[in-house]
């Protein structure tokens, strides 16, 4: 009777250690997806680093009166990950051709535009770059420790193709096109194929509006909710507002289509983040007079 009773006792303590036991690892497996899902999450930040003085609208809005021009707001965009990754969209520019070309002001470089999110070019893990135009990838070289990715049908088509005739390279530095193949050459460019939200947790590509051969959009889970950089694909909020192609697309039922998906993807319309618009620089909590908070 005795040695049954102990072997009940032991059966019971056996019992208690077991739910105790798998109770441990449900919740540490709880406590490791609630990790990861912070890691997939990311504050976003728009950074003006110049402005382009007397633009004109129709260069933007399709049909827009040519007598109306704007100082239009030249920005990158920072994605701060709680996995330390810190990315940007677009990485601006710095050629000295194009301060001769447009009246430019208020001038930083994007490299040092970010400081006062407490971050050094060398910071910067990654570049998502929405299209091969010299505003955009014109600063891919300030920022060398970073991977750039890419539409790879974008990356074939400018480093191939497009210079066989001189009306196919509109817009595109041959100093840009050099730095992103000595990029690749070095093992840090990543080819996106197509729409791709699985390539990184919490970072979507989506296929742009054909502003260029293959432009891309980028969304962004935050804690909130999905912000869309745009860039180029909608030039400014009232491209959105009065459903109005951007000016140089090569296919404008294609933009107005990429312009209703971004709208369907944000988790609000407003968090539909124009290229160029200096509202943003309104819309928004402000950080410092050039950042402002995208939430």
């Amino acid at each position: 009777m005795k040695e049954e009773g102990r072997r009940k006792k032991v059966e019971v303590k056996w019992k208690v250690l077991r739910r105790f036991t798998v109770a441990f690892f449900l919740l540490l497996s709880a406590f490791s997806i609630s990790v990861r899902g912070e890691a997939d999450k990311y504050e976003v930040y728009a950074v003006r680093f110049a402005t382009l003085a007397d633009f004109p609208v129709s260069s933007l809005i399709a049909g827009a009166d040519r007598a109306r021009r704007m100082d239009i707001a030249m920005m990158i965009w920072v994605l701060k990950g709680a996995d330390g990754r810190v990315a940007i969209v677009d990485s601006g520019f710095h050629r000295e051709q194009y301060f001769r070309q447009f009246t430019v002001k208020d001038y930083i470089t994007p490299s040092d535009a970010i400081a006062p999110l407490g971050l050094k070019p060398a910071d910067v893990t990654d570049i998502f770059l929405s299209h091969m135009h010299w505003d955009h990838a014109g600063g891919i070289d300030l920022f060398p420790s970073a991977r750039v990715w890419l539409q790879k049908e974008e990356y074939d088509y400018y480093t191939g193709d497009a210079w066989q005739s001189a009306r196919t390279h509109g817009g595109i530095d041959a100093d840009d096109v050099l730095e992103i193949v000595r990029r690749n050459t070095m093992g840090k460019v990543s080819f996106v194929r197509g729409d791709d939200e699985t390539s990184l947790s919490g970072i979507g590509f989506g296929i742009g509006g054909k502003h260029t051969f293959q432009s891309q959009f980028v969304t962004v889970t935050t804690r909130t909710g999905t912000v869309v950089m745009a860039s180029d694909n909608v030039y400014l909020y009232e491209n959105m507002d009065a459903h109005k192609a951007i000016a140089q697309t090569l296919d404008a039922v294609s933009n107005l289509r990429t312009q209703d998906r971004m709208r369907s993807l944000a988790s609000d319309p407003r968090l539909v983040v124009p290229g160029h618009d200096p509202a943003v620089f309104d819309r928004f909590p402000k950080v410092s007079d050039r950042i402002v908070r995208i939430e």
